[in-house]
């Protein structure tokens, strides 16, 4: 079955784990795990398998040489982009890279990527005139590079919660939680702001802030993935992976508490430590990320002999009920 492939919503696989990916292009199929219950899985990555890519990343820059290889090897694909703007004390590895978006957009079409302002996130320093501001400089440089930007505002989950804790005390900086009226007056300026540079909102999560000047976001999008390059239409169905989640369905591979860039906000790389020891022992040979090339590879030979057993198994039986038709 062919497969729209996220990488990925769970770490930052163009700048950090470049090599392990183009690894697994050339073997043909990645590994990925539920992160809720734990099991593991294979999804081919063969060209002909793929519907096409979705890369999600902060910083393209390490992974711009690898572009060229991968579409020559027959791949489609488009750019979530993730540039906030905030203070690296809330993202402490991450690099702004305007510049290499614009890049991205020269290569190929501003059609082709995704602007992410993403999430927003307000404080005693990110109020709302901090947004207006520094969402204004942004736009500003991506003028004609760009032609969507999705957005939502950070959420307390439980485990991000807990972090936002300790980081308020060891910075002695408040994090809020705005209200419903306060989102929508700031997403809705900042409409306005972004359509004075060609550029339209989409609301991530937050149906809520849908009106004249935003619109829905599908961040993994069907419509868009026809538009590029199925001009004749796919088969493809919406499965949300939250509340108000518009995406299209697909199969991410990636590994949560993996991604160094440090994010407070970030709900997938909530153990921070843990993410940068990942990072820094990961395998680029490996199936799985996040695991040694040993650990993928006896868990590959334990499935593939669950699967002869029971092939075996089905095969007796089929040759039972053949026996008693003759």
């Amino acid at each position: 079955m062919k497969r729209i492939i996220s990488i990925s919503r769970r770490t930052d696989i163009p700048a950090f784990y470049g090599d392990w990916f183009m690894n697994r292009l050339k073997e043909g199929f990645a590994g990925y795990i539920n992160p809720y219950g734990g099991q593991k899985y294979i999804v081919s990555l063969k060209p002909e398998d793929v519907v096409c890519f979705v890369f999600w990343s902060k910083n393209y820059a390490p992974f711009i040489d690898k572009l060229k290889t991968i579409e020559d090897m027959g791949y489609k694909f488009y750019f979530n982009y993730t540039i906030t703007g905030l203070s690296e004390i809330f993202e402490c590895n991450v690099t702004w890279a305007i510049n290499t978006l614009k890049l991205l957009s020269r290569m190929y079409t501003p059609k082709q990527i995704n602007w992410r302002y993403d999430p927003i996130l307000i404080s005693d320093y990110t109020n709302y005139d901090f947004h207006v501001e520094r969402f204004e400089y942004i736009a500003s440089k991506l003028e004609g590079y760009v032609e969507r930007c999705y957005f939502s505002f950070a959420i307390q989950y439980g485990k991000v919660k807990s972090n936002f804790e300790k980081f308020q005390k060891n910075y002695d900086l408040k994090i809020t939680d705005p209200n419903k009226d306060f989102r929508i007056k700031l997403a809705n300026e900042l409409a306005g702001i972004a359509a004075g540079y060609g550029i339209k909102m989409f609301s991530c999560c937050g149906d809520y802030l849908i009106g004249p000047k935003i619109e829905k976001a599908h961040c993994i999008s069907g419509k868009i993935i026809e538009e590029l390059f199925y001009k004749s239409g796919f088969e493809h169905r919406e499965k949300p992976t939250r509340k108000e989640c518009g995406c299209t369905e697909s199969t991410d591979i990636g590994t949560y508490d993996t991604c160094p860039n440090g994010c407070i906000y970030c709900y997938a790389n909530v153990n921070k430590i843990r993410a940068y020891k990942q990072f820094n022992k990961h395998d680029k040979d490996a199936t799985f990320l996040g695991y040694s090339k040993v650990e993928s590879d006896e868990w590959i030979e334990m499935a593939n002999n669950r699967n002869n057993k029971r092939d075996r198994f089905q095969k007796r039986e089929i040759d039972k009920f053949q026996r008693k038709l003759f």
